[in-house]
């Protein structure tokens, strides 16, 4: 099976993060997967939610906020707050954000302050949520470093990928038009120590066996071990050279890998 942009079937996407690319935030990064961009914020307010301090709870919070730009698709969305409260997968994406960096963070370690993470998507071709926890677990690590804690609340990295079935094939990270077209569609978010914080699988066609299962969750687990040399690379400062040249056309040249502070490409 031929692929829309020419990958192998358990190739990434170009992916890029630029670090610290907006200036009031405690940290930020960009995050490029292929067509798909997300701007991912980490803030820290010294209070703790209502619920929180009504049950006298100990430690921290941390929460997420989750949104696409109205000019972030083909067709201009409506914004929600025109609409007076947010959509339903809005929702489910930000709560799935929040879950999957709580799920790597001692809040015990931040005191009685919340993390807030912004996601906002600016462009989008595929797996906006997978870009988004990617991107804000990176971001998070960068604004531990700022904090200056004493001992690192976030205890590893997470990230998180799709993988589906399309054409009868397996593939690793769907962009829009195999999103569309998949007969399976599932997201695996995963901690760099190999551990799942949540697997969502679907049939979009018809049903997979446990086979195919296992045989996709391969897929991601390598696509994910590539994803976090990059996070570490992305997190350290370092200039990080390109991972893998950028696919060109024929008629142009490799030319110079980027080798600007903060970018990490793959």
């Amino acid at each position: 099976m031929k692929r829309p942009d020419g990958r192998r079937f358990d190739e990434l996407r170009q992916i890029k993060f630029t670090k610290n690319y907006l200036a009031h935030p405690l940290a930020s990064a960009l995050i490029e997967v292929g067509g798909t961009k997300v701007v991912c914020t980490v803030s820290m307010e010294n209070r703790v939610p209502a619920w929180m301090r009504q049950q006298n709870l100990s430690g921290g919070w941390l929460t997420c906020e989750y949104g696409m730009l109205p000019a972030s698709t083909h067709r201009r969305m409506r914004r929600e707050a025109a609409d007076g409260r947010q959509g339903g997968r809005t929702v489910e994406i930000q709560r799935l954000i929040g879950r999957s960096l709580r799920g790597v963070t001692d809040l015990q370690k931040i005191g009685q302050n919340t993390i807030n993470i912004d996601c906002d998507v600016i462009d989008a071709d595929g797996g906006t949520r997978c870009a988004g926890i990617t991107g804000a677990a990176t971001a998070l690590q960068v604004a531990m470093k700022a904090a200056g804690f004493p001992n690192n609340p976030v205890r590893e990295l997470v990230a998180a990928v799709s993988v589906g079935i399309v054409g009868g094939q397996p593939v690793l990270d769907l962009c829009y038009e195999e999103d569309c077209n998949a007969e399976v569609d599932m997201n695996v978010i995963m901690t760099e120590s190999g551990k799942f914080i949540e697997i969502q699988g679907t049939a979009e066609d018809k049903a997979f066996s446990r086979s195919q299962l296992n045989e996709l969750l391969d897929l991601a687990e390598k696509g994910l071990k590539e994803i976090f040399e990059l996070q570490r690379r992305a997190v350290s400062g370092g200039p990080g050279p390109a991972l893998r040249p950028k696919r060109l056309s024929p008629d142009k040249g490799i030319g110079s890998m980027s080798n600007i502070l903060g970018d990490v490409e793959l």
